[in-house]
């Protein structure tokens, strides 16, 4: 089983910063795609960002321009968010699409195909206050 461990969560005040990262446990999958999802109390998961293995990233609307998706030989995979608003406060969840069996639960169309999700962290919970 894939471990998906995410850390870098926490509290801070709106138009502030925090830095998630998310490490893969070892695999031998392939990997094509690695992202980020949130989910706030009362409302659907959505996707937040997503990079794949040429390192393409793909935003929301909502955080385009505020936060920032990188990746470590799609080993690891990080997320800058600045300026920070109060509609941001949600649980963060690190998700991979890997070449395994396993069914994926989340699909993201982005420019340079589609990425099917079937492993998930924990998640860890970033909170923004007015």
């Amino acid at each position: 089983q894939v471990q998906l461990v995410e850390s870098g969560g926490g509290s801070v005040q709106t138009g502030g910063s925090l830095r998630l990262s998310c490490a893969a446990g070892r695999h031998t999958y392939s990997t094509y795609c690695m992202g980020w999802f949130r989910q706030a109390p009362g409302k659907e998961r959505e996707v937040v960002a997503t990079i794949n293995t040429d390192g393409a990233p793909t935003y929301s609307e909502s955080v385009k321009g505020r936060f920032h998706i990188s990746q470590d030989n799609i080993k690891n995979v990080y997320l800058q968010m600045n300026s920070l608003k109060p509609e941001d406060t949600a649980k963060y969840y690190c998700a991979a699409d890997l070449g395994s069996s396993k069914p994926w639960t989340a699909t993201v169309a982005t420019m340079t195909g589609l990425c099917a999700y079937n492993y998930w962290g924990q998640g860890t919970q970033v909170t923004v206050s007015s």
